[in-house]
Formats: structure tokens, C-alpha cells, sequence
């Protein structure tokens, strides 16, 4: 779904469930230099976990769509 979602203009990443849109999108523009027409999100369960006898759970997540102006070319540098 990320990679089609390229073709539209839009971005997807995993952050952590406490930050709203708005400061998503503050942080975005902020950090990138780019105009931000729109950001979606959904909340991700956490998976279940077992580690003997324990059951746990990992921690539940969110994850954004955003949404640049057309025209912008945007690039994610990824550091190990």
C-alpha cells in the first residue's frame, strides 16, 4: 500500500500512538521544508506475545498518511 501510495504523493510512517495530526504535520514542515496539504492516521493494534508461560502484548502504534503538495518532490534518507 506504501508504494502505491508513492504515485498519489503520499508518505506513510509508524509513530508512536500519543501525537495528534496537527503536531505531525507541525513536525513534518518543520524538519522536511515541505508543505503539507493533508494527514491521515489509523491506530494499529499490538500483536500478542509469548514468552513461556507469560502472554503479553507489544505496545499498540499509529500510523500516518501524509499528504504534500503537489509537485514537491520528497526524499526519506534512512540511517542504520
Amino acid at each position: 500500500k506504501s508504494l502505491r501510495l508513492l504515485g498519489k504523493n503520499q508518505y506513510t510512517s509508524n509513530v508512536e500512538s500519543g501525537f495528534t495530526k496537527t503536531e505531525i504535520k507541525h513536525w513534518v514542515e518543520l524538519f522536511f521544508g515541505v508543505k503539507v496539504v493533508a494527514v491521515n492516521s489509523h491506530r494499529l493494534p499490538g500483536k500478542g506475545r509469548r514468552m513461556g508461560p507469560i502472554l503479553g502484548h507489544t505496545m499498540h502504534y499509529r500510523r500516518m498518511i501524509i499528504t504534500l503538495q503537489p509537485g514537491i518532490l520528497f526524499h526519506f534518507y534512512f540511517l542504520n
